[in-house]
């Protein structure tokens, strides 16, 4: 169990940590942020330098309770620990605090990477203390951040790695030092950055495997279209290789996925025997996702069984494929909410899990589509590419918004084009006109292209409803 006695740092310990010099009394410190809005007392404030210098808030960080400050200049306010560099000073806390943990993994992909690490997460609570990431902290600064948030006494952690630029990942990695890593998958995500589009960004995500720990394990998708550079980098970092996919030889092999309006039924075969398991989560990709999971748990000495159980009790992220059934006049429609963030890969499997989920009577399957952003000169024939997919997948209603949706919306055949707006926020102000009784409704869209407004305002379509209901009660007339 972590130790809740023993406070997070000391005054002391941060200054022997960082090479740091304490200016003030040694005091505990029981949490750790660079957001002065989020300052609870016994917390240590950051003073990054950023878009504004950390510095100017070390006052108001101090009033709201901070017992310390990191500081690359002296403050008033309060004890401060000075040092040549804030950033320099957090890394440092966090690889002081890196072996607090007994074994640790990392995770990082195109597509899926947050959804992965919380429940691999869930499969660590379950076995024993653990720590993670959250808030997708993956990046220089969230996560020596989350390193450095690890309470004394953890036996597992596991860390979201990200990166929008070549060689970000391996630094990062090498921060964590991982027993265990895995990449979800490769796709056309940040392309902008590399000259040579997906490859460069597979080499790019196998970068995770230089910081694992001499004999670590390294787990590759081997059914993603870039596996062999992947697996390339696993095996150039001397890692012990572990594989899932859908072929013979994977050492966890999906055979079906079997979704239904509860998760979904998944049957594998793991090292050669065959398992059937569930899932609260019903999105097709959660059948390679699963046996992702599955390996990267047993290489973090978490059991089959506590793996599974973590899996059927795992439920989708905030934006990332959470259900709800919305009452509006006549009936409902169900809404899938995975607004959080897209790219191709992501839009192809949505498109796939929506065209699986029966309708009510009357009903169609309805996607509501915003732009796909930081893609480059890649953009237009990635968002045009989308449609065969959707036709694939037998959808029957697609609304979009944003410019380049509207390359998407131009080439759709007539019989599937529903609304298309300039904004996200246009649609959303029309939702009650994007949906009818039996529908099923996907949201889906960058997060930078506001996909999360249509959502929200869907999902209000309901709270209307009620309110509706509840004022014609209150006047005493049937509903």
């Amino acid at each position: 169990m972590p130790d809740t006695q023993t406070p997070l740092w000391t005054a002391e310990a941060i200054a022997s940590a960082t090479g740091g010099q304490l200016h003030g009394p040694d005091a505990d410190v029981s949490g750790l942020t660079y957001n002065s809005r989020e300052i609870q007392p016994g917390d240590l404030f950051l003073a990054l330098h950023g878009a504004r210098d950390g510095h100017e808030f070390a006052g108001a960080a101090f009033a709201a309770g901070a017992t310390l400050a990191l500081v690359d200049r002296p403050v008033e306010g309060g004890p401060y620990v000075l040092v040549p560099d804030t950033l320099k000073g957090l890394e440092a806390l966090g690889v002081a605090a890196r072996d607090r943990a007994r074994l640790r993994g990392a995770v990082t992909g195109s597509v899926g990477k947050t959804s992965v690490t919380q429940a691999i997460k869930a499969g660590l609570d379950l076995a024993g203390s653990s720590h993670a990431s959250i808030k997708s902290y993956n990046n220089h600064i969230g996560v020596p951040l989350t390193l450095a948030r690890m309470p004394q006494g953890t036996d597992r952690a596991v860390f979201e790695i990200g990166m929008n630029h070549p060689g970000e990942i391996g630094p990062l990695s090498a921060f964590v030092r991982p027993h265990a890593a895995c990449v979800t998958t490769v796709g056309p995500v940040h392309i902008e950055a590399f000259a040579d589009g997906e490859a460069g960004v597979a080499r790019e995500k196998a970068a995770i495997f230089q910081g694992l720990i001499p004999g670590g394990v390294a787990v590759v998708n081997a059914a993603d279209a870039h596996a062999d550079i992947v697996r390339q980098g696993a095996l150039d970092a001397g890692a012990k290789l572990r594989t899932f996919g859908r072929d013979a030889g994977c050492d966890a092999r999906l055979l079906d996925f079997v979704p239904d309006s509860e998760g979904a039924t998944v049957v594998a075969e793991l090292d050669g025997r065959r398992i059937e398991y569930r899932l609260a989560q019903s999105g097709v990709h959660w059948g390679l996702n699963s046996l992702c999971v599955i390996l990267m748990l047993q290489a973090l000495d978490v059991s089959l069984d506590t793996a599974l159980q973590a899996l059927a009790g795992f439920q989708p992220l905030a934006g990332r494929g959470q259900m709800k059934t919305v009452a509006i006049p006549g009936g409902a429609f169900t809404l899938i909410d995975e607004s959080y963030n897209a790219n191709p890969l992501s839009m192809k499997a949505g498109f796939v899990s929506l065209g699986a989920k029966p309708v009510g009577q009357g009903g169609r399957r309805v996607v509501v589509l915003s732009d796909m952003l930081e893609l480059g000169d890649h953009s237009r024939a990635l968002h045009e590419g989308l449609v065969p997919a959707i036709a694939a997948a037998g959808l029957d209603v697609v609304h979009a918004a944003g410019p380049q949706m509207r390359q998407l919306y131009d080439i759709l055949p007539p019989s599937l084009r529903g609304q298309w707006r300039e904004t996200a926020a246009e649609l959303a102000a029309e939702a009650a006109d994007l949906v009818q009784p039996g529908d099923v409704v996907m949201v889906k869209g960058s997060n930078g292209s506001k996909a999360a407004l249509v959502a929200a305002a869907l999902a209000k379509l309901g709270v209307a409803e009620q309110e509706a209901r509840v004022a014609v009660e209150a006047q005493g007339k049937p509903a």
